[in-house]
C-alpha cells in the first residue's frame, strides 16, 4: 500500500464521528461491495468500518478483552504486520507477528514502550535480532524491520502506548500510525469521561439517599412515637413499613429496578406521610397493570412524590392531593405525578434543573439529569407549573430496554 493511499485512509478514520453516523444509519453493512465503485470509496469505507469497529471495543477504556478486538481491526487499517497496545504498565494485546503461537513478553513490550510513555512522544526502534528474541520474535519476525511506538494520551497525560511492527517502515507509516494513536486516545478520553459521568450520577444517588434520612426518618420516628400510646398496633406497623421503606432505599444492588418495585416503595413512604399528615394528605393512584413490568432507573419515582408532598402539600394550608397515573402507551410508559400544593415559579426549577440552586430540590435535578443519561435528552422529565397551581411532572420510558435488569 502506498503512502498516499495509507495516509487517506486514516484521514478518513480520523473522522470518528462520521463513522458514527454510518453505522447509525445502518449503512456500515448494507451497503454492498459493488455499491462502493472506486477504490478509493472502497478504502474509505473500509477505514470507517474499522474504526467503527474498533471505537466500539474501546468504550470502556483500556482493558485486555476490548484492546485485544480493536487491534485487530485497527491492524487491518494499517497494514502492519504485528499491532500491540499497551496500558502504562503492562501490555494489553498482541495482534499478528508472533501471535498465532504466544504473546511477546510483557516486560520486553514494556521496555519498547518506555520512552514514549516517559516523554509521551513516538518513538522509531530499529529492530535487530536481539530486539526481536526479546520479544519472542527471533523466527516469526526475522524480516521485521522497526517498531513505531506512539504514546496514548488522556489530559496530556500518557497512558499506554500504541505499537506496530513492520517489514516496509516508512515516514507515511509513521504518520498513519500518529493518527491511529491520536484517534484511540479520543476514544479513551470519551471513555473516561463516560466513566466520570456514570461515578457522578452514582454520587449523587447516594447523596439522594443520605438526603431521605434527615428529614423523612425525623417525621417518621414523631409520627410512629406519636401512636405509640394511643394505638400501640399502628405503631407497630408503621414500624415495619418504616423498616422496610429504608431497606429499600438504601439498597447496595442494582442501577434499576421495576415499577411495581417503586410503587411499593412509594406506598410505604405515603402510609407513613399519612401518619403525620392525617387527612390533609389525599392520594389518587391510576396504575395500568401492563406497565408494572417496565424497568426504570432506581429511586426515579419515590423522589418525585416525596417533593410533591414535601413541597408541594407541606406548604399549603388546608387538604391536599397527589395523584400517580401510570398509563400504557404502546412502546412506552409514561408516568405522572401531580399535585395541588403551592407549586414552583418555572424560573426557579429552571435555575434547580441547571444545577444553579444546590441543595434545592436536589430529588428532581437528580432524577432527570438520570433519566437524560439513561435514554437520552428527549426522555428527560417535563414540568408543569406555576406559583399557586401546583405541579405536574411527566416521564416517559421505553418498555423494552436490553441491557438494564432490574
Amino acid at each position: 500500500m502506498s503512502d498516499s493511499t495509507l495516509l487517506l485512509i486514516m484521514a478518513a478514520a480520523a473522522v470518528a464521528a462520521a463513522a458514527a453516523v454510518i453505522v447509525a444509519l445502518g449503512l456500515r453493512l448494507s451497503r454492498s461491495h459493488r455499491e462502493l465503485g472506486t477504490d478509493a470509496e472502497r478504502a474509505t469505507f473500509r477505514a470507517l468500518h474499522s474504526a467503527a469497529a474498533a471505537g466500539e471495543q474501546l468504550r470502556n477504556g483500556l482493558e485486555p478483552a476490548g484492546a485485544l478486538k480493536a487491534s485487530r481491526q485497527l491492524r487491518t487499517l494499517l497494514n502492519c504486520a504485528a499491532f500491540a497496545m499497551t496500558d502504562d504498565a503492562r501490555l494489553l494485546a498482541w495482534d499478528g507477528a508472533g501471535a498465532a503461537g504466544r504473546q511477546p513478553d510483557s516486560d520486553a513490550v514494556m521496555l519498547l514502550a518506555a520512552h514514549a510513555l516517559g516523554n509521551g512522544r513516538t518513538q522509531v526502534a530499529v529492530l535487530d535480532h536481539q530486539l526481536r528474541t526479546a520479544l519472542g520474535l527471533a523466527d516469526a519476525g526475522a524480516d521485521l524491520k522497526a517498531a513505531v511506538i506512539c504514546p496514548l494520551k488522556v489530559d496530556s497525560r500518557a497512558v499506554g502506548c500504541v505499537i506496530i511492527l513492520s517489514k516496509h517502515p516508512s515516514a507515511g507509516l509513521v504518520r498513519a500510525t500518529n493518527e491511529v494513536a491520536a484517534w484511540v486516545s479520543a476514544q479513551l478520553e470519551l471513555a473516561e469521561l463516560s466513566a466520570s459521568r456514570t461515578l457522578l450520577v452514582e454520587a449523587e444517588v447516594r447523596a439522594l439517599r443520605a438526603q431521605i434520612s434527615p428529614h423523612f426518618i425525623y417525621n417518621s420516628l414523631n409520627a410512629i412515637a406519636s401512636f405509640i400510646n394511643t394505638d400501640p398496633e399502628r405503631a407497630r406497623e408503621l414500624v415495619v413499613e418504616f423498616a422496610d421503606f429504608t431497606r429499600y432505599s438504601f439498597r447496595r444492588h442494582g442501577d434499576y429496578t421495576t415499577l411495581a418495585e417503586e410503587l411499593r416503595c412509594i406506598d410505604r413512604y405515603l402510609l407513613l406521610e399519612r401518619a403525620r399528615f392525617g387527612d390533609r394528605l389525599q392520594i389518587g393512584l391510576q396504575i395500568a397493570p401492563e406497565v408494572l413490568s417496565t424497568v426504570i432507573p432506581f429511586l426515579s419515582l419515590q423522589p418525585l412524590v416525596e417533593n410533591a408532598v414535601r413541597h408541594g402539600i407541606e406548604a399549603k394550608e388546608g387538604a391536599g392531593m397527589v395523584r400517580i397515573v401510570a398509563r400504557d402507551l404502546g412502546a412506552y410508559t409514561q408516568v405522572t405525578i401531580e399535585d395541588d400544593g403551592v407549586g414552583m415559579d418555572p424560573e426557579l426549577l429552571r435555575l434547580v434543573l441547571a444545577g444553579q440552586r444546590d441543595g434545592t430540590h436536589v430529588g428532581l435535578r437528580n432524577v432527570d439529569a438520570r433519566l437524560r443519561q439513561v435514554y437520552g435528552d428527549d426522555h428527560g422529565l417535563t414540568f408543569d407549573t406555576g406559583v399557586g397551581h401546583g405541579m405536574l411532572i411527566t416521564m416517559t420510558v421505553p418498555k423494552n430496554q436490553p441491557g438494564h435488569d432490574a
